[in-house]
């Protein structure tokens, strides 16, 4: 009896199977590589698949799992060879990536499964995958292992939206990563933004009502980092960490104190909308719990436009002096713009040029507008009929949405669009323009009661600041005038915001060459549309609307 009973257990356990995870390549020329950047510090790519690794956390422990990350290694034939199931997917941007990961395993007979955002957005783009994964790991993966158990040989896998317990989420299998290839890790402590940005998928995959992890969660997840010998830069991966202030504000005394009693081994980044600037209390916390950069999203210097795409939250204020707030406690800026909005009236380029040059942010993300699948700016624009067909297709060898965009017909002028973007472009990211607004920066960021050392073993710190400096200005030696100015004034006027000047520095070798190149590519569009050699897309018919039931 007893031998019987432990064949039904063996027969219920998880089988044991070779799982490759392979993280797909983003599109070569994009804004977010900063490859020669990382090469300064040693590292070959920004930061980490931390959607991945959580993946692999949720897998059975009998499945042995290993990771190839395609943007800082290469797929083996013998990767794959090993590989009883392969397991991809990301964001739109590494599209053309993933489908090729798809048809490779195909080839090989391999199974494979994707999921992540693109998937969840566009399923019907990775129909060529055995197994699709839609929506959020958490609330699916539990039947798609026993699909798999079962011997299935394909399947479609849907959660409900918004209902995933991310206090459910285990901690990422951070030891499946080589610490040394990155510039920076990652975690997460929260999905959702309660904002309804029209252009923005982020509510649309993870719903208006943050959802958080508990506080002894996301200090596991430090610990885990922590004990496995890492220090240095950890990003919150979070799309708003501010999202859900309540949460956020009792977490931090938390984190404040892990950090205390751990003598500072990580200082952070995340993004947060502009409002933070509104509370004194909690610029505080994020002060001392080591916040030293905030990405924000904010768009548009018109207050017009704002209002049209639902962004109030940036109205009603002055955004300089907002960015400025930030400055005061040490926490410098970088933030997003977008060109290209219906509201747009005449030239933004001007009001755009002078809102950077007067909040002194250096790292301004400038793009296009794309009308991201499963959007409400994406299903607005199909029933208006103005959304390009494939519009939630990635061709291969095409950018990201800084040199390319617009997959729409635009109210605008197309060609006065690429004109403004362009302008914006190529004033903003000269050295001069670019390195001005570092010196500005120096002078408003009060970094007099920060920490100016780096954690023992932070794997920055393995190369001395002057060292890193002389390795910029070897890499660019036709702006070393400029470079050796800006790092002198820092180190005279304000030697607390050295480090980061340096990492200003170092992003420039690579966003000064990727603007030269988004300009060139800006430019082909210009002449093609003054040539009239501009073909437009067909646009999608825009959907039928439902007879009106009439009652007698």
């Amino acid at each position: 009896m007893e031998q019987q009973q432990n064949g039904s257990a063996d027969a219920l356990r998880p089988q044991a199977r070779n799982v490759l995870l392979v993280y797909p390549r983003f599109v070569n020329e994009s804004f977010w590589n900063y490859r020669e950047s990382c090469a300064v510090v040693g590292a070959k790519y920004p930061t980490i698949p931390l959607g991945l690794i959580t993946v692999a956390a949720m897998l059975p422990s009998e499945w042995d799992v290993r990771l190839v990350n395609l943007n800082t290694e290469e797929l083996s034939d013998a990767d794959l060879e090993w590989a009883d199931l392969v397991m991809t997917g990301g964001m739109m941007f590494q599209q053309a990536g993933t489908l090729d990961i798809i048809e490779m395993c195909r080839d090989r007979g391999k199974p494979v499964a994707v999921g992540g955002p693109d998937v969840s957005s566009s399923p019907h783009v990775y129909e060529r995958a055995n197994f699709r994964v839609v929506g959020e790991a958490e609330s699916v993966i539990d039947k798609f292992i026993a699909a798999i158990d079962n011997g299935s040989n394909d399947g479609w896998f849907e959660g409900p939206k918004f209902q995933a317990d991310v206090t459910t989420t285990p901690k990422p299998r951070f030891d499946l990563l080589k610490f040394d290839q990155y510039m920076y890790l990652g975690v997460q402590f929260s999905r959702g933004c309660p904002f309804t940005c029209e252009f923005c998928d982020i509510i649309e995959l993870y719903g208006r009502v943050p959802r958080t992890k508990t506080a002894e969660q996301t200090l596991g997840e430090l610990d885990h980092l922590y004990n496995l010998g890492y220090r240095g830069h950890v990003d919150f991966v979070d799309d708003n960490l501010i999202g859900n202030k309540k949460a956020i504000k009792a977490f931090l005394p938390h984190l404040i104190k892990w950090q205390e009693e751990r003598d500072y081994p990580f200082e952070f980044s995340t993004e947060a909308s502009l409002n933070l600037a509104d509370d004194d209390e909690l610029i505080g916390m994020l002060k001392k719990a080591n916040f030293f950069v905030i990405f924000m999203g904010i768009e548009s210097p018109d207050t017009e436009t704002l209002i049209a795409m639902r962004k109030k939250q940036n109205t009603r204020r002055s955004i300089s002096q907002s960015i400025h707030k930030l400055y005061k406690a040490g926490i410098f800026v970088t933030a997003g713009f977008i060109v290209g909005f219906d509201t747009e009236k005449g030239s933004i380029a001007g009001p755009m040029i002078e809102l950077i040059e007067e909040a002194a942010i250096p790292m301004a993300v400038i793009g296009q507008l794309w009308a991201l699948p499963n959007t409400q700016l994406a299903r607005r624009l199909a029933r208006e009929g103005r959304l390009h067909v494939n519009a939630e297709f990635m061709p291969k060898g095409s950018m990201d949405q800084c040199a390319s965009g617009l997959n729409f017909e635009t109210k605008r002028e197309r060609l006065d669009i690429l004109r403004d973007f362009r302008r914006v472009l190529a004033t903003e990211y000269t050295p001069e323009a670019y390195f001005g607004r570092v010196d500005r920066l120096v002078s408003l960021l009060d970094c007099s009661d920060r920490r100016r050392e780096m954690a023992k073993g932070d794997v920055r710190a393995k190369i001395g600041t002057v060292n890193i400096v002389q390795d910029i200005l070897r890499r660019m030696p036709e702006h070393r005038e400029i470079l050796w100015r800006t790092f002198t004034n820092c180190m005279k006027k304000n030697p607390g915001a050295l480090r980061a000047v340096v990492i200003l520095m170092g992003f420039y070798l690579h966003i000064g060459p990727y603007t030269r190149f988004a300009i060139n590519e800006i430019d082909e569009q210009i002449a093609a549309l003054e040539q009239g050699r501009f073909v437009s897309p067909q646009l999608l018919t825009p959907p039928q609307s439902q007879p009106v039931a009439v009652s007698a």
